[in-house]
């Protein structure tokens, strides 16, 4: 991967983009789980010339059967990228408060959209200020955009593709939430504790650290170690898509463009009462 291909982007190379005269489109992406709405982070400061765009709302659906962050309806989508100024072929960098958490959602999701390039600022809003650069609070009106939104151009699984790769000795499904989740010993969010059955346990820490990743070699062989191996398929999921979303990018910094990403996630599986759940500390539960 080079240039514009690469999935992310440091603070300095995006400086010096930005001062030129047709800068990429920037997105501010912050989000928390648990709240204050991350809008009120960018009204405090952001990086000039970006536009906020609401995780919750405009790049994932209403919560509901499908999961808490389930994949937005094409339409809204490209209402909103659209009144983001995202142009059709033009670069787009996103950036979050500094865990890489919303902003690989949002990498992902315009992925999936069709849209290329898109970058993912290395280490978000507290890298752009450690390193300083200029901040403003000023909410610019960026000219609409005109991106067409084609869903598919990331490969995305189901509750039912998931349990089939969870299951097959030929895939492998990461689960990537912390370990207690995945036993089952608890479970902060979602109704009911456990994991799907077959599932492999990479906490999401054990390969990203606030938002940074180590390099590709480094990424393959904690990926290699948890059973992901060449012509193998992958695919992740987590609380609700979101920190799975990482779990791709980190996949496709190691050379996996083909992992997939289960939306829905433990709060979509769990949705549905009649599909099984797994606990203890290893794939068979």
């Amino acid at each position: 991967m080079s240039g514009t291909d690469d999935p992310l982007i440091e603070p300095d190379r995006l400086a010096a983009e930005l001062a030129q005269p047709d800068p990429p489109t920037l997105l501010d992406v912050r989000w928390r789980l648990t709240g204050p709405p991350g809008r009120e982070d960018y009204t405090a400061g952001h990086l000039p010339g970006a536009v906020f765009v609401d995780l919750d709302t405009a790049l994932c659906g209403p919560p509901g059967g499908a999961g808490r962050h389930p994949l937005p309806d094409p339409a809204a989508l490209q209402a909103a990228l659209r009144a983001a100024g995202v142009r059709a072929g033009h670069p787009v960098v996103v950036y979050d408060g500094g865990d890489g958490l919303a902003a690989a959602r949002a990498w992902w999701t315009l992925r999936w959209a069709g849209h290329r390039p898109v970058r993912s600022l290395a280490g978000g809003w507290p890298a752009w200020l450690a390193a300083g650069l200029p901040s403003t609070g000023e909410v610019p009106t960026p000219p609409a955009g005109d991106v067409t939104v084609r869903p598919g151009a990331l490969p995305v699984l189901d509750a039912a593709d998931a349990a089939r790769l969870a299951a097959a000795d030929d895939g492998v499904l990461l689960d990537v939430r912390a370990a207690p989740r995945y036993r089952g010993e608890t479970e902060p969010i979602d109704p009911v504790a456990g994991h799907v059955p077959g599932a492999v346990n990479l906490p999401a820490p054990e390969y990203v650290t606030e938002g940074r990743f180590p390099p590709a070699e480094v990424l393959r062989d904690r990926f290699a170690a948890a059973g992901v191996s060449a012509g193998r398929p992958v695919g992740a999921y987590c609380g609700s898509g979101v920190t799975a979303a990482q779990a791709v990018l980190a996949l496709h910094l190691a050379g996996r463009p083909d992992a997939a990403l289960y939306v829905g996630s433990w709060s979509g599986w769990v949705a549905d009462p009649s599909r099984p759940v797994a606990t203890g500390p290893t794939p068979g539960g």
